[in-house]
C-alpha cells in the first residue's frame, strides 16, 4: 500500500480499507469534509487535492467564504450539516447543494417556499434524533413517517436520513438504528459518522461521512 502523506489521503485510505472489510464499493461512500470555522486558505489545499464535497454548519459563515471558492472550483458541492433556521432557508437554497438537517414541519414549509422561489431543489436528509436528546436537533423517531410524507408532498427531494449519536458512548447501535429506519422507509442515503467513528458508520451502511478534525486538525 502506498504511503498516505496528507490527512485527506489518510482518510481516503481508511474509507477504502473499511469498505474492503465491509465488502462495499468505496464509491458508495461520499466524504464530506466539514470545513466549519476553517478559513478559505485551509480549504483550498483540499480542493486542489480533488476533494469536492464540503460541509458547513452555519449559513452566514458559508456566505462569507464559499461564493468565491465555488467560483474558483465550480465542481465543489456544499452541504449544510448544521441546524437550519427557517428564516435562512432561502439563503441556504441559493448557496448549498445539499441539506442534512431537515427536522421539522416548519422547515419543510420554509424550504418548499425557498426552492420554488430560487428554482433550485436541493436534496435533503431528514435528521433523526436517534438518541432522544432534546438539546440536539432531529425529528423524533415516532414522527419520522409523518415528516417524510410532508416533505414528499412539498416536492422536496429526500436523499435519506442523518443522525448525530450521543457523545461518549458506543455509536454503533445508533448507526444500526438509522440504517434500519432508512431501510424501513425505502431510503438510500445514510449521513452518519464523523472523525472519531466514521469507520464504524461505514461498516453499518453510511453513504455520507462528515469528517472535520481528521482532515483539518481542529478549528481554524
Amino acid at each position: 500500500m502506498e504511503k498516505a502523506d496528507t490527512p485527506l489521503e489518510k482518510v481516503r485510505a481508511e474509507i477504502a480499507g473499511t469498505c474492503r472489510i465491509a465488502r462495499r464499493d468505496p464509491g458508495e461512500v461520499t466524504l464530506v469534509a466539514v470545513s466549519k470555522t476553517q478559513p478559505a486558505d485551509r480549504i483550498v489545499p483540499l480542493l486542489e487535492q480533488g476533494q469536492r464535497h464540503f460541509g458547513e454548519n452555519r449559513v452566514q459563515e458559508a456566505q462569507g467564504k464559499w461564493p468565491e471558492l465555488k467560483e474558483r472550483f465550480p465542481a465543489a458541492q456544499l452541504h449544510l450539516v448544521g441546524q437550519l433556521q427557517s428564516n435562512k432557508a432561502e439563503d441556504a437554497a441559493k448557496l448549498f447543494d445539499c441539506i442534512h438537517s431537515l427536522d421539522r414541519p416548519s422547515l419543510v414549509k420554509a424550504l418548499a417556499k425557498a426552492f420554488d422561489k430560487t428554482g433550485r431543489r436541493l436534496s435533503c436528509f431528514v435528521q433523526v434524533d436517534v438518541g432522544e436528546e432534546e438539546q440536539k436537533g432531529g425529528c423524533a423517531i415516532a414522527e419520522l413517517a409523518s415528516l417524510l410524507d410532508r416533505a414528499r408532498d412539498a416536492d422536496i427531494p429526500i436523499a435519506g436520513l442523518m443522525c448525530i449519536p450521543p457523545f461518549d458512548i458506543d455509536p454503533a447501535p445508533f448507526f444500526a438504528l438509522l440504517d434500519k429506519l432508512a431501510r424501513d422507509h425505502g431510503l438510500e442515503g445514510r449521513s452518519m459518522g464523523m472523525s472519531a467513528d466514521y469507520p464504524a458508520a461505514i461498516m453499518l451502511g453510511a453513504t455520507h461521512v462528515r469528517v472535520g478534525t481528521a482532515l483539518f486538525g481542529g478549528r481554524g
